[in-house]
């Protein structure tokens, strides 16, 4: 707001009738009390800033300091948590919720939430699911991850590779990543054949539970695997978690997985890691399929996708990496 000049002479003559009554000599000391033309002492604490003075300088209980939360962290920002908790749950979700199931879960009031949801939605980070009323996350997030270089340094050079392998064996071959405990397929190559069997881009399953999550978790360093455990959810009890380690152990031993699908009956999930110096960045899939004509056996189709993975491996650079 511009004050007008009337305005600052008022303010002035003011200041020195407030001046002349109370016998002050010194303007930087004039107070809301002073002002008044009151003898009133100042209570104890820190002075505010002096009227009719400028400065920076600010009482050091004025200061900002920054606190422990309870956590160890020491800077909060309790609308961007706001938001993040919404995406992590519904992330987590299998529907979509409505507004007052995000309330409910997140144990907040709707009053909290509601211009964040509403925010997220404009945003595009959330889409509105017409027959439930609920809301469930689109891909953008996903879009944002994709658009790193590293991401799309590795799939561009898988992409090649695995298009002739898919040609090579007649089946469909993937690329899987690792995200907070999980697997998720970034890039995918549909069979060269009429028939087959494929796996969607953005699909997503627990490490423990994917042919893919086994390979990525076996070809890490020991303080990874504990880190990414902590990711897992639902968290395994500790016989399935020292099973999934023996398991992960034996895989590395044979630098190939070769096992049943837990989620299709009749496909075999053929897995091998693509290496980035001594980690895998990334897990090179084919979901196989017994033809009854024409079909490359098991044992042959994984030859082929552990040559293809070091292919692949071979075109990136050991300082990219993504663990």
């Amino acid at each position: 707001m511009k004050l007008l000049a009337s305005d600052v002479r008022l303010i002035e003559a003011e200041m020195r009738a407030a001046i002349a009554l109370t016998g002050v000599t010194d303007i930087a000391s004039v107070t809301p009390y002073t002002l008044l033309g009151r003898s009133c002492p100042l209570p104890a604490g820190p002075r505010p800033v002096s009227w009719g003075v400028r400065t920076t300088e600010r009482p050091a209980s004025m200061i900002e300091q920054p606190e422990e939360a309870e956590d160890g962290r020491r800077y909060r920002a309790p609308a961007l948590e706001k938001g993040l908790d919404i995406l992590e749950l519904l992330a987590d979700a299998p529907q979509p919720l409505n507004f007052t199931a995000i309330a409910s879960q997140l144990e907040r009031s709707n009053g909290e939430l509601f211009r964040m949801v509403q925010v997220l939605q404009f945003r595009g980070y959330l889409a509105k699911d017409l027959e439930s009323d609920g809301y469930h996350l689109t891909d953008r997030l996903f879009a944002l991850g994709m658009k790193q270089p590293r991401t799309q340094n590795l799939i561009e050079a898988a992409l090649p590779v695995m298009r002739h392998l898919s040609v090579e064996i007649g089946q469909s071959c993937h690329l899987a990543l690792h995200t907070r405990g999980e697997m998720v397929v970034v890039a995918r190559m549909e069979a060269s054949e009429q028939i087959g069997f494929s796996v969607r881009v953005g699909y997503r399953k627990p490490l423990a539970k994917a042919a893919s999550g086994a390979v990525l978790y076996a070809f890490q360093p020991e303080d990874v695997r504990h880190r990414w455990e902590g990711l897992f959810h639902p968290p395994l009890s500790a016989a399935e978690l020292e099973a999934f380690r023996k398991h992960a152990d034996a895989v590395r031993a044979r630098r190939v997985e070769l096992t049943p699908s837990q989620v299709v009956a009749g496909v075999v999930d053929i897995s091998a890691p693509v290496m980035r110096g001594e980690a895998a960045a990334a897990a090179l899939t084919v979901p196989y399929l017994k033809k009854l004509t024409g079909s490359m056996s098991k044992t042959m189709v994984a030859t082929k996708v552990c040559e293809a993975a070091d292919l692949i491996a071979s075109y990136l650079t050991e300082g990219d990496s993504r663990v």
